[in-house]
């Protein structure tokens, strides 16, 4: 097989399990969650993070291609999940930044988010308790 048909059945795998995870999320069911301890923030204040406009506070990811990423990414920001690879590998070629760190799961991104101030990330909203706080929801 051809290099250039491997890479198109990869991408278009890849395409397929990230539509069907997608199906598996639903959008508004997506939050953005802060330290009990940390400011209110908005959501051009996320969508700055997120895009490498700012290093207020660390952002963390989900895992590049799930579900909550994509639908995280689209809602927050508005790009689509090869946008925002198009736009943090500019940000990385050029030096200006690095990309978000990337936890396994939403268990993760709250335990971090818990123990620093300075930190944001996204979670499902059926995963949120006491340990975090919603800084917003996303519908």
């Amino acid at each position: 097989m051809s290099r250039a048909l491997s890479m198109k059945t990869s991408a278009l795998g890849a395409l397929i399990v990230a539509l069907l995870a997608a199906t598996t999320i639903r959008a508004e069911d997506i939050v953005v969650i802060v330290n009990p301890a940390a400011k209110p923030i908005t959501k051009e204040q996320i969508a700055d993070l997120y895009l490498g406009r700012s290093a207020e506070l660390t952002p963390l990811d989900q895992t590049a291609g799930s579900a909550i990423y994509v639908q995280f990414y689209k809602k927050a920001t508005g790009r689509d999940a090869a946008q925002v690879k198009a736009i943090w590998s500019r940000i990385l070629f050029t030096g200006r930044g690095l990309p978000p760190k990337q936890l396994p799961d939403s268990e993760a991104v709250k335990k971090a988010v818990a123990a620093n101030p300075n930190v944001v990330g996204y979670i499902e909203k059926s995963a949120v308790d006491a340990s975090v706080k919603v800084a917003l929801p996303l519908d």
